[in-house]
Formats: C-alpha cells, sequence, structure tokens
C-alpha cells in the first residue's frame, strides 16, 4: 500500500496526487509559530496585548484572535506579530538602558513655574 504524506496548512485542500487515496495531515498546531496578538478596543486609542496563540499564517492568527480574544466584540483593530520578530530589552539592564536620561536636567522640567493658570501639566 502506498501512502502519501503531504503537509497542509489552514485554508488548503487535501488532494491525493499518488494515485494512492490515503492522505494525511502532517501539520500539527504546536509547529505554527507562535504570535503575540494586540487589540485595539473601542474605548482607547492603543492596541494592548491580548495574548499568544499558534497559527500556521497571519491571517489564520486574526481570524483566531478575534474568535479567542473578542468574543464580545471589544475589538475594533487586530494585530498578529509573529513572535519571532519582537526583540524587547533585558530587565536586568534597566538601569544603564535607562539611567543616563537622568543626568539631562534640562529633559525634565522640575525647576520651571509654571503660573497657576496653566492647571496640570
Amino acid at each position: 500500500m502506498n501512502i502519501a504524506i503531504q503537509k497542509f496548512y489552514y485554508g488548503d485542500i487535501p488532494e491525493d496526487k499518488s494515485g494512492a487515496g490515503i492522505v494525511e495531515n502532517t501539520s500539527k498546531p504546536n509547529d505554527w509559530p507562535l504570535w503575540e496578538i494586540f487589540i485595539r478596543s473601542k474605548q482607547g486609542l492603543d492596541h494592548k496585548h491580548a495574548g499568544s496563540l499558534h497559527a500556521a499564517d497571519a491571517q489564520m492568527a486574526i481570524e483566531n484572535a478575534r474568535d479567542v480574544y473578542t468574543r464580545r466584540m471589544e475589538g475594533i483593530s487586530t494585530w498578529a506579530v509573529e513572535s519571532k520578530y519582537i526583540h524587547a530589552s533585558n530587565p536586568d539592564e534597566a538601569e544603564q538602558l535607562y539611567e543616563p536620561a537622568n543626568d539631562k536636567v534640562y529633559r525634565h522640567p522640575t525647576f520651571y513655574d509654571l503660573p497657576d493658570e496653566v492647571g496640570h501639566m
């Protein structure tokens, strides 16, 4: 018996090209890349991280994010970013990364006297 092993992705229609009559899908959701999902709510102006999910491609990630993270129609915009493209700073290096800004007093206008009419700035 001849068995054709073929990988399929989201939306693909399995076809038997070998004539064996059996097509097996070897693609597993855990083999799919991890996507970070950001949702912009109706009330907010910025996208907020909603969570992560595995998907075969960007379109599938957005559709799954809609189903998982916006069940009650909370969102008006969704971003899906493949996790491998996100780079973050190391929290252990925060002091050397952010400390230099403290020696530039001109960036912190705490020494200016503001008139009372200005209110909060």
